[in-house]
């Protein structure tokens, strides 16, 4: 099920998520499903920099092949680590998944505007939620064909 053109490889996914709740839950969905995924968590803006950029604690982190990005994040906000991803010509061509509870148009419009490339609202249900990110996970490692990682 899980893998690219050249052999199956696990693809590495970073979420960006400050609930516990639903970071509790994306992990739920990993084992439920099985995905061969590695999921790397932060919980806050300033660390999805630091881990994109390898800086301190995270010297030693994986470029990830995949982003889901909450926008509501505390210390910097998702919107900001969108445009900071995207601005940054070695962090650009990782795919951003906005995954947030939002369903206001303009942060849809403005995560667009921003090059995010999906926008999904969380489902508050459980199983819709392990489904939703399922398909996410479905699409990416199994449709979409996502660059050589670094």
């Amino acid at each position: 099920m899980i893998g690219d053109d050249k052999g199956g490889r696990p693809i590495e996914v970073l979420l960006v998520e400050d609930d516990p709740g639903d970071v509790l839950m994306t992990r739920e969905a990993f084992e439920e499903y099985k995905m061969r995924n590695t999921l790397h968590v932060v919980s806050d803006g300033v660390e999805a920099l630091a881990y994109l950029r390898r800086e301190g604690a995270f010297a030693e982190a994986n470029t990830p092949d995949l982003i889901l990005l909450d926008l509501n994040l505390p210390r910097r906000d998702g919107r900001e680590v969108l445009r900071e991803i995207k601005n940054d010509p070695d962090l650009c061509r990782i795919p951003v998944v906005v995954l947030t509870t939002s369903q206001a148009e303009e942060d849809v419009l403005r995560s667009y505007q921003l090059h995010a490339n999906a926008y999904v609202a969380k489902p508050v249900d459980f199983e819709r939620f392990i489904s939703v990110v399922k398909q996410i996970d479905d699409f990416f490692v199994s449709v979409v064909r996502l660059p050589t990682r670094r």
